[in-house]
């Protein structure tokens, strides 16, 4: 990228730990937590609903039977570090028989946290308890930033400061007591990644590369940066070229193809082992929707990114250099990074954003606050849209409609905020120095690229929120819903073609009215309504 090898070396250290994903468990086979276990009590994870009425008539729950043990809980192991700052929020459904109690122990469910690696956890944890009723479903939420938390340890850091957080508790009753009590506890769910929050609608596409015609780029859309910004190299100590050949970039069937290939280039008077390609678009905006849809290349040492640098940016070749723009220098100019993806770290996809603040004035894990990234299971395999979406005073990247990083500062000046001018589209494969020896090429696929702004066809707050989008209409493969904000938790659906026949049903996750479904690739082209809750929708496939 630019020039940033200090923070290049920080975030290949401390990479891994900002990806996670949501935790969550449904008992029904639809979660991703696989270690339950209990402490002093009785655990089932696949029990009949006792009570399956109210906001919970789903078949299965977990029981969980405290039959006098001193210390009974149940717990799962997180998979990673928890980021309560970002996200403080757990929630779960349960229901508590008042047949089930003996003892006079308060009616309450506690939700503690601990780091589950050392030798005695339950001294380092934290947690947060709630007041709960008896015989019926309901759900209760624990926040660990508003909600009044108890510290095992009064020396222990508030939990929004920890970053050792690795394992969830639940005790029902408290602890230190022989009472019994049995509770049902059904969709568990803690939020790292969010969908589309509602409000801002991009429906207007301003500009758009669809690769339909097979050859060469398209010469009025995009720009080869071949020159070396700064003496023999580029930046971080990237050992490639970047070449305006056929070769590195070209678009076939459909889809422009990014080539890194391993061959010895001479150019500029320097040979170099290997080649790719570097795309300036020859369009620049300000504030909208970005739009890529794409598969990353693999491979130990490739470094593939979609990002967007200022059209004011003074680098030796860039497009809108050469066009007589060049007045600030990397960071001044700000950069948007929509998507980076490092071969020593398959399927983890990374967003961040840099400005003088972030590169002049943080270090360390304080870094980390300006980025953020997503595990993609299929990024390798698979198109994924990854997406920016930028607005006076808040920018937020996503992968599919889930946000995995938000940069919006409370206040903004230069130093934070360079963002308030057009910024231009870059796609290309940088090559590291510890590049796998046997790897001779590799690439990358993209399907399109499409900016889009609003409309403004409403600026009625009142009717935005009201107002229930579908988009992108026609759809491809995955599909937004941005319905009313207060819509929220689980909503069935129902797809059904003009004939009534249904094609597809299930739940969908509403969160402050937002939600995605998705696979909807296979569906064969045409009209379709889309009934979800009180809604009832057109789309077209």
């Amino acid at each position: 990228m630019t020039v940033r090898q200090t923070l290049f070396i920080l975030l290949q250290s401390v990479f891994s730990a900002v990806f996670a994903q949501n935790i969550q468990d449904d008992f029904e086979g639809n979660g991703n937590i696989s270690s339950w276990a209990a402490v002093d009590c009785i655990l089932n994870t696949s029990f009949s609903n006792p009570a399956a009425q109210g906001i919970n008539t789903s078949p299965t729950v977990l029981k969980y039977r405290d039959f006098g043990g001193t210390w009974c809980n149940i717990r799962f192991e997180a998979g990673h570090k928890l980021n309560i700052f970002a996200h403080p929020t757990f929630s779960f459904k349960i229901y508590v028989p008042s047949s089930s109690i003996t003892g006079n122990q308060p009616n309450e469910v506690t939700l503690k946290l601990q780091n589950g690696n050392t030798l005695e956890p339950w001294k380092n944890q934290v947690s947060v308890t709630k007041p709960i009723l008896l015989d019926q479903w309901q759900e209760v939420t624990f926040n660990f930033l508003t909600d009044p938390y108890d510290n095992f340890d009064v020396n222990t850091s508030p939990p929004s400061q920890r970053v050792d957080l690795d394992r969830v508790l639940i005790q029902v009753n408290g602890d230190n007591n022989n009472d019994q009590v049995t509770a049902y506890i059904d969709d568990f769910f803690h939020e790292y990644l969010t969908p589309l929050p509602p409000g801002d609608v991009y429906d207007q596409l301003i500009w758009s590369d669809e690769f339909d015609t097979d050859g060469a780029l398209d010469s009025s859309k995009w720009h080869h940066q071949t020159l070396f910004p700064v003496g023999s190299s580029w930046f971080s100590g990237e050992i490639q070229h970047y070449t305006d050949r056929i070769d590195n970039s070209y678009v076939q069937n459909g889809s422009l193809h990014i080539v890194a290939k391993k061959e010895n280039y001479t150019d500029q008077g320097v040979t170099k082992t290997h080649t790719s390609a570097r795309l300036n678009s020859k369009f620049a905006f300000t504030y909208g929707r970005v739009e890529v849809r794409a598969k990353v290349p693999g491979g130990v040492g490739t470094w593939p990114a979609i990002w967007m640098l200022g059209k004011n940016i003074d680098e030796r070749g860039a497009y809108f250099q050469t066009q007589g723009h060049g007045t600030v220098s990397w960071p001044y100019c700000g950069e948007f990074d929509i998507m980076e993806h490092w071969g020593n770290e398959p399927n983890e996809v990374f967003s961040a954003i840099h400005t003088p603040e972030t590169y002049f004035n943080t270090s360390g894990a304080g870094w980390m606050v300006h980025s953020g990234g997503q595990k993609i299971p299929t990024a390798l395999s698979d198109f994924h849209v990854y997406a920016v979406e930028w607005t006076e005073d808040k920018i937020q990247f996503s992968v599919d409609g889930m946000v995995h990083y938000t940069y919006q500062p409370m206040s903004q000046h230069p130093n934070n905020w360079p963002f308030q001018k057009p910024h231009f589209l870059l796609l290309n494969i940088a090559i590291q120095p510890a590049v796998d020896p046997t790897l001779m090429q590799s690439s990358m696929e993209i399907d399109y690229v499409r900016i889009y702004k609003q409309s403004g066809i409403s600026t009625n707050e009142t009717d935005r929120r009201q107002t229930s989008v579908l988009y992108p209409n026609p759809v491809d493969d995955r599909l937004f819903l941005r319905f009313p904000a207060e819509t929220q938790g689980i909503q069935p659906f129902v797809l059904t073609d003009l004939s009534g026949r249904c094609v597809r049903e299930g739940q969908l996750r509403f969160t402050k009215g937002a939600a995605v479904l998705s696979g909807l690739e296979t569906l064969p082209k045409g009209m379709y309504v889309l009934q979800c809750g009180k809604q009832r929708l057109q789309l077209i496939k």
